[in-house]
């Protein structure tokens, strides 16, 4: 055997660690995230810059605390935290005072923004970075000085004031939700150790501040209770009680169970636990774990409350006593007996944000980890405990820490009195998988106390921190020592805020805002400049300043003209259009998150808007980036297939197994159906032949996923000894090598769960179960099955666990016989090259031939195999493991080089193949997709082959398609230019900057004749500077596009080069931790709320329950929000044009001195009331089509891709039109009063600029409304009202107004007005006027040239639609092609044609049948790839048994006989790839390694 050398180290003295050591995914931050990260870090540093400074330069000039050399492992010094427990303070870590040198982070965390003393200012700062808020309170200023004319200065503050209050309100419910938040988690319960001195926290640190503030909280809870409970008439003692009660109780039983899923982990006593003291020693005795006896009675029931078999004692006298005396090894403590204490240390229920660095805490069952923690004891004997860090990293499955050996026997408040150590740590950093440090102490000789103590290091790894934001699961208690709080905790380190996206829209929006500045420039300096030359010509009209004689000149005169114009003409920045577009997109979110056909019902989880600015976005996606497992798929693993000495067992009807068929012609569902019929027939006798060798409890009908009656009739015997022992065995590696968390659950049968660090081993275990290998727990280091009804005991030695680099994990069994085994598994390419060189030849050629086939058919694989160690073997290796576990540094390529060299000489047992079904609706949602002109490419972490499969189930791949397969050489840069060159030369491309612009406005669809397909190896040189481009180019050629192999950075760096590279808009949808990167990077980000824990659904702009909802968030919300946005904008400015440039015609005739023909209030009230609630409304409810038909009709999603609804143009002819409209509101009242002075009906004249000021502005404000009108395609009764209540509100205000004496010239202005024949003549002759331009083109253009959306609409009134309105959101199989394509999008529908049961692709249904399913449409029982039998475990109860006899042999492994003649037309697409492990490969594969 291969041994591993270490360097000469003193070991001597270190504590044996965990013998179980684990490892962790290596996650890297990218540079985003080490930008995200860059502020926290630096306001770290920043708060303890000077007492950090002093006490590094301290440290650096000290030596160490006792003279003595650290250990390898040992951080530097310089950025060292040393934490000290009982144990005096070092001179270098303490000032001149005694205090500690070291300020850590308050526990307490706060993510809002505001208090109530900072909101205003902080807000007005923050509100005013926005450059039209600036420019309004400039001119509010500007207001301010008569010189200006200005009539009302405070009425001018009215508009900006309103938006600042409602913005300000807006932001104080987000701050205050927040600030909810905050409290909520700050005020969390903990147990935290009083009356016992800290020495790493000091009170006198505390500021005064904050000393009040604590002071004045505490005094108002206490008032307000005892107020609350005066009310209620609860006695006060009660509540001086209850403020008491946070006191843990000094004798405890146990904590009442809460109602939930919690089950008592399988655990028992241990015989060498440490005997309880008398005095005192039941003083805060924890809860004891789960006894012998209570497990027997409470789970197993009566079926298990029986005497173990004589096999659980068969291991030989020798090993049983090697294992005895192991077990019984003193690793040290660092509890110091002969310390006096005083005894009063008690732990008190205390908030979160009390607690600091140096506190001892407990936590109890669900708790919330309160910061990082060391683990220091545990309810568990053994000193296991089980977080779950959903919150954390995303992941649903329990993980396994384990307590310090040192420190296992600190289970009381008085032991923590007595212990003395210190804590080595390096510095907070981000990094989730990785911590170093290590604990020291003094061990003391029992029989001479008072004689200097030998000193004792331990490491600590991540495996011994429980994490802050963990949960705490299925232990009951767990003692430990905070090591960081607050903003140096790990999670605070890595919760930078979600990147702000801004809505390309609102990006371009600024240009137009610019250029109404510079229009609005012009016509201030073309006023200022007109005044000027006229007040020097001396025939100037009035002017509303005078300078006196020393004041006046041309210039100042010109000077100041142009501020008056600047007021007069500000609506032309439209002021209300920010504060508008925020309402739109609020609306719009709260209509995505109330669209029940987003919600999910299996998590009752609706789609979630977290971004509610970006929803325009949604409308211009031309690219979605996809994970795999867990987004196409439903990443629930269900054993399938295996491969067991040779022989296949299993039945299935994969997805993969269908495109297939698929391709070749075949009727699908025919064959489906017949396949379904026979997995069920197969499903009924296999359950019944295993009832018949074994009446398995916790067999579940419903459960099994394992359909083979083949496999149960060998594992009788039937096929002879050697396949029923191979059969026999294999299962057994399944049960004994993994590292589930077994939950039990009583009843009549019980039922034992599986938690497992992934789907994968928890299916492999659950189909060990259901075949009669049931994992019952585990005891210590002894792990308990009931096989075939037998209970057996098998010992752990150690656990290789699993990580991406290794790609397999091992158990070393000590079996009940005393031998020693080593199981391992792992991907089919790694186990072969560990196995036994020239051994095994046939066997291996027939596995690597079975699972060729199953990975062909959609299904995971993976190689079982095992290595009989002799015990000398064994011992040697075992301590070379041991010193490579307590290395503190290079550990775990340390432990990795150990580990691989045990995993060798190994013995094929066989492979398993395990189904990760697509989720309901994938391959209809992407086939509409594509018809939307949408491009979906797939970013995976998996096999090149399965990804492959995975194309071909959900429409991305066709058997028309040329698969381009990449797969080179690492580091191979000039083969990877060439197979690029020799690609692009196919399209007759060279990769030139021309081509790169012809594509970046080439919105069109590939066609649908190549795909390309590339591993992350290749992937990498083609994302260098100089392939990138080349390798874009060819990307935009391919219809589909599946990167494999790929890590969290290559995905988001795919989705940045596409994103940046081709101009255009991109999303990102994925359910999993490892996909947080690409969902950040994408312009839209979607996180899936699946069975990888939320983290993709915290980082993302929106949450869905299911990838198949996407389609309605894109097609149908996402072309709605962008188009009503684009409308919206465009008549925001075009009213805005014709309020201002009537001012500016005006202005003609007086010379521009800035003269208002309004009153000032129209000028006010224009965009605040007359004006935009039907522009508001118009983005917020408009409809060109309906949701059916936006689903109907993906092609019309299609304007969106190439961005039409809102353009450069779109402004300028909308700005145009506001132009004409501007002059005919102002000349045709012009030509009303040039030739002749209107009077009123009792002779009054009308000749003054207010009354004609009614008439301009009566006509602009009733066009304005009249085009937006026109513009909106859907009028309902709601659209009507507002507008019609919009328009009728100038006529409201103007008579309300003008009837009271403070108007001034304004006054009678409505009577005299509205009642003259003139004005409302005018205004109809106006009014028709201004829309008959609009009126007529848009007429002309949905005759000569229609649009696809204006056909449609002309369809919908034909009624050629209406079969829509018979479903809910769902178009059923029978109308899939109704939808017409672009191409031919305006011919008429046929309605009378019959459609086939049996549709070819084209067919297919557009909405899946899932998201709205009937009784008459869909089968809630069928899946996609799932059996759906239909069985229920009643119906073959009562039948007779069938013989065990095995069936004729062209009826065995069917299904794999079935798929094997239709592979054979695509091996050359999939043996392209190098990572595609294929037949031959494997069998020509060699082991790597040499023998000793």
């Amino acid at each position: 055997m291969a041994v591993v050398q270490f360097g000469a180290e003193d070991e001597a003295h270190i504590s044996k660690p965990v013998r179980r050591m684990r490892w962790a995914t290596q996650r890297h931050a990218g540079a985003g995230g080490s930008r995200k990260r860059r502020s926290i870090l630096d306001r770290l540093h920043h708060g303890t810059g000077s007492k950090e400074e002093k006490r590094k330069s301290a440290a650096s000039s000290s030596p160490h605390s006792d003279g003595s050399t650290v250990d390898e492992g040992s951080v530097d010094s310089s950025n060292l935290r040393r934490v000290f427990c009982n144990v005096p303070l070092p001179d270098d870590a303490k000032d001149e005072d005694g205090r500690l040198l070291a300020n850590y982070s308050r526990n307490k965390i706060r993510t809002a923004k505001y208090t109530p003393l900072s909101f205003v200012p902080k807000n007005l700062w923050f509100q005013f970075h926005n450059i039209a808020n600036i420019y309004f309170l400039f001119t509010i200023i500007l207001a301010i000085f008569p010189i200006f004319g200005a009539t009302n200065p405070g009425l001018s503050a009215v508009p900006l004031i309103s938006i600042l209050t409602v913005t300000a309100i807006k932001d104080a419910i987000e701050d205050w939700r927040r600030t909810v938040l905050d409290n909520e988690l700050n005020n969390s319960p903990i147990h935290r150790l009083v009356e016992w001195n800290n020495v790493n926290s000091v009170e006198e640190n505390v500021s005064l501040w904050r000393k009040a503030k604590k002071s004045t909280t505490k005094t108002v809870v206490k008032t307000w209770k005892k107020l609350n409970a005066l009310r209620k008439g609860i006695p006060l003692e009660d509540i001086e009680n209850d403020i008491l009660a946070g006191q843990r109780p000094s004798i405890e039983t146990r904590r009442t169970q809460r109602n939930s899923t919690y089950s008592y982990r399988v655990s028992f006593q241990s015989n060498n636990n440490e005997p309880i003291e008398e005095g005192g020693a039941i003083q805060m005795t924890p809860v004891p774990s789960p006894n012998v006896d209570r497990f027997n009675s409470q789970q197993e029931g009566q079926s298990l409350a029986v005497p173990r078999s004589s096999t659980d004692y068969l291991s030989p006298d020798p090993h049983r006593k090697f294992d005895l005396l192991h077990s019984a090894r003193d690793y040290g403590s660092v509890l110091n007996k002969a310390r006096r204490t005083p005894q009063i240390a008690r732990f008190k229920r205390d908030f979160w944000k009390n607690v600091q660095v140096g506190d001892f805490v407990r936590i109890y069952n669900e708790e919330q980890i309160p910061a990082d923690v060391v683990v220091f004891s545990t309810s568990d004997p053994d000193g296991a405990c089980y977080v779950e860090t959903k919150n954390l990293d995303g992941e649903t499955n329990l993980k396994v820490r384990q307590a310090l050996h040192c420190t296992r026997s600190v289970k009381h408040a008085r032991d923590c009195e007595k212990a003395e150590f210190t804590i080595e740590s390096e510095p907070p950093h981000p990094n989730l998988y990785e911590y170093n440090g290590a604990i020291k102490w003094n061990k003391h000789d029992p029989k001479f106390p008072d004689q200097p103590g030998r000193e004792m290091v331990e490491p600590i790894t991540i495996n011994n921190i429980l994490l802050r934001g963990c949960s705490l699961q299925n232990t009951e208690w767990v003692l430990g020592m905070v090591i960081f709080t607050g903003l140096q905790t790990k999670i605070m380190l890595n919760s930078g805020a979600t990147p702000t996206k801004r809505a390309k829209l609102a990006r371009d929006l600024n240009w137009n805002v610019i250029y109404n500045f510079i229009i609005l420039f012009f016509m201030c300096l073309v006023s200022g400049i007109v005044q000027g030359i006229t007040w020097g010509q001396g025939n100037n009209s009035l002017n509303f300043f005078e300078f006196g004689s020393y004041g006046g000149s041309p210039p100042v005169d010109g000077f100041v003209t142009f501020w008056a114009a600047v007021i007069l003409y500000q609506n032309l920045v439209p002021i209300s259009l920010y504060i508008s577009l925020e309402i739109v997109r609020t609306a719009q979110a709260i209509f995505i998150h109330s669209d029940n056909f987003m919600y999910y019902d299996k998590l009752e989880y609706p789609c979630t808007p977290k971004s509610w600015n970006i929803s325009d976005d949604l409308g211009q996606i031309e690219y979605i980036f996809s994970d795999k497992t867990g987004t196409l798929t439903q990443n629930v693993m269900e054993f399938r297939k295996c491969t067991i000495n040779g022989v296949a067992y299993g039945e299935a009807y994969t997805e993969a197994m269908a495109g297939m068929q698929r391709r070749e012609g075949i009727n699908v569902e025919e064959v489906s159906k017949k396949a379904q019929e026979n997995i069920a027939k197969s499903r009924v006798k296999m359950l019944q032949q295993l009832r018949s060798i074994h009446n398995n409890p916790y067999l579940h009908d419903d459960k099994l996923t394992f359909v083979s009656p083949d496999f149960v009739s060998d594992l009788a015997g039937n096929a002879g000894e050697k396949q029923q022992a191979a059969n026999d065995h294999f299962m057994l590696a399944l049960a004994l090598c993994h590292t589930v968390i077994t939950e039990r659950t009583p009843g009549d049968p019980p039922k034992i769960e599986f938690k497992a660090q992934s789907p994968d081993e928890a299916a492999l275990v659950a189909t060990a179960r259901d075949c009669g290998f049931t994992v019952l727990g585990r005891s210590g280091d002894d792990i308990r099955l009931n096989v075939m009804g037998e209970e057996r005991s098998y010992t752990v030695l150690n656990t290789l666990e699993f990580n991406s680099s290794r790609k397999r994990m091992s158990a070393i069994i000590r079996m009940p016989d005393g031998k020693i085994l080593l199981f391992c598994k792992g991907a089919d390419s790694i186990i072969y090259s560990r196995l036994a060189r020239g051994q095994q030849q046939q066997l291996r050629k027939e596995t690597a031939k079975h699972l060729e086939m199953f990975a062909r058919e959609g299904l995971r694989t993976l190689c079982i195999a095992e290595r009989e160690l002799s015990e000398e073997e064994y011992q040697a290796w075992n301590k070379t493991h041991d010193l490579a576990a307590q290395s503190l540094t290079d550990r775990e390529i340390k432990l990795e080089e150990v580990s691989s060299a045990i995993e060798q000489e190994l013995t094929l047992l066989g492979g398993t193949a395990i189904e990760d079904r697509l989720q309901d609706g994938v391959p209809d949602t992407i086939s509409l997709l594509a018809r939307a002109g949408i491009k979906l490419w797939v970013l995976t972490g998996d096999k090149v082959e399965t990804a492959i499969n995975i194309g071909f189930s959900c429409n991305l791949l066709s058997n028309e398609m040329e698969l381009i397969v990449f797969n080179i050489d690492k580091d191979d840069q000039g083969a990877a230019e060439f197979e690029l060159d020799k690609n692009l030369r196919t399209f007759g491309l060279t990769g030139s900057d021309d081509e790169l612009v012809a594509a970046q406005n080439n919105h069109e669809p590939p066609a649908p004749t190549h795909a390309l397909i590339i591993d992350g190896d290749t992937l990498k040189l083609m994302l260098s500077p100089e392939l990138k481009q080349k390798f874009l180019l060819l990307c935009k050629q391919c219809k589909s596009v599946l990167c494999c192999r790929v890590s969290p950075a290559q995905k988001a760096a795919v989705v940045q080069m596409v994103k940046t590279g081709l101009h255009v808009m991109a999303l990102a949808i994925g359910d999993g931790a490892n996909d947080v990167a690409m969902i950040q990077e994408a312009d839209v980000g979607v996180g899936i709320a699946g069975e990888e824990g939320r983290q993709a659904v915290m980082s993302s702009d929106y949450a869905i329950g299911q990838f198949r909802f996407l389609q309605r968030l894109v097609l149908v919300h996402g072309r709605w929000s962008y188009r009503r946005l684009g409308e919206t904008i465009a008549n925001f400015f075009y009213k805005n044009l014709v309020w201002t440039f009537a001012l500016f015609w005006y202005s003609i005739y007086n010379n521009f001195d800035g003269s208002y023909l309004f009153d000032f209030t129209y000028i006010i009230l224009v965009n605040l009331a007359f004006t935009s609630l039907p522009v508001i409304l118009m983005g917020i409810l408009d409809q060109d089509v309906d949701d059916k038909v936006s689903l109907a009709v993906p092609q019309l999603y299609k304007t969106g891709i190439e961005q039409k609804e809102w353009t450069q143009k779109k402004f300028w002819l909308y700005m145009l039109d506001g132009f004409y409209q501007s002059i005919i509101c102002f000349f045709m009242t012009y030509l009303l009063y040039r030739p002749a002075s209107g009077v009123t009906e009792n002779g009054l004249d009308l000749s003054d600029r207010m009354r004609m000021g009614v008439f301009v502005a009566c006509s602009a404000v009733l066009a304005s409304n009249s085009y937006i009108l026109l513009n909106t395609y859907r009028w309902d009764w709601l659209t009507v009202l507002i507008n019609a209540i919009s328009s009728l509100l100038f006529f409201f205000w103007t008579g309300v107004y003008t009837s009271v004496e403070s108007s001034g010239q304004f006054y009678k202005a409505a009577s005299e007005v509205f009642g003259t024949l003139s004005f409302w003549a005018l205004t109809l002759l106006t009014l028709t006027m201004c829309l008959s331009p609009r009126f007529t083109i848009k007429s002309l253009q949905k005759i000569y040239f229609p649009r696809d959306v204006d056909i449609i609409r002309e369809q919908i009134v034909q009624g050629k639609f209406k079969y829509l309105d018979e479903y809910e959101a769902y178009v059923p199989p029978a109308a899939a092609d109704l939808s017409p394509a672009s191409t031919d999008v305006d011919k008429p529908i046929d309605l009378s044609t019959k459609r086939p049961i049996s549709m070819p692709e084209d067919e297919r249904p557009i909405y899946p049948p899932s998201v709205a399913p009937t009784a008459a449409t869909h089968n809630p029982r069928s899946q996609n790839g799932s059996d759906g039998t239909g069985v229920s475990s009643l119906e073959f109860r009562h039948q007779q048994r069938v013989s065990l006899e095995r069936g004729p042999l062209d009826q065995r492994s069917s299904s794999y006989q079935r798929v094997q003649r239709s592979m054979e037309r695509a091996r050359h697409s999939f043996e392209a790839s190098n990572d595609f492990t294929s037949a031959a490969m494997l069998t020509r594969m060699e082991s790597t390694h040499t023998k000793p």
